[in-house]
């Protein structure tokens, strides 16, 4: 396993993870730098949201982004979703993605919430066997989506 830290992210991680999502979704146009510093400021500064991050040196190599929802159900306890997990094409398979994973997994009970979700568009049978391994059921509940035309 590569040593890293993780950690939430800070403001000046922003550079480093927008190149990171370079890994994500390589064929999305670049973020013009006003949009991006908005958004990650409003990120930064949400009680809902955290930005987690795992450095290797002076590498950020692995992030997840992690929403902890208030609820009126299940007794007012919140739920969690899981978006934008990502690791560096040159960093996969050493246990960087599943460190943030489980950083986020740890983050969410210590909120008291009573399930996080996390959700693929891959069909890619080891990215689904990625989860699994992370502690995530495959098939527990059907999600449907909705995009903007």
């Amino acid at each position: 396993m590569t040593e890293a830290i993780v950690r939430t992210a800070a403001q000046h991680d922003l550079p480093e993870v927008l190149n990171l999502y370079q890994h994500l979704h390589p064929h999305d146009p670049e973020l013009d730098t006003a949009t991006a510093e908005r958004v990650w400021s409003t990120l930064l500064a949400s009680d809902f949201m955290t930005v987690i991050v795992a450095q290797a040196a002076d590498l950020l190599v692995s992030s997840c982004t992690l929403a902890i929802v208030p609820n009126l159900s299940r007794g007012g306890r919140s739920y969690a979703v899981i978006e934008n997990v990502v690791t560096h094409a040159d960093y996969r398979r050493l246990g960087l993605g599943r460190r943030v994973l489980a950083h986020a997994i740890d983050l969410a009970w210590q909120a008291d919430c009573y399930k996080v979700l996390l959700a693929t568009g891959s069909k890619r049978e080891s990215t689904l066997r990625f989860y699994e391994q992370a502690g995530f059921v495959r098939g527990g509940k059907t999600y449907f989506e909705i995009r903007r035309p």
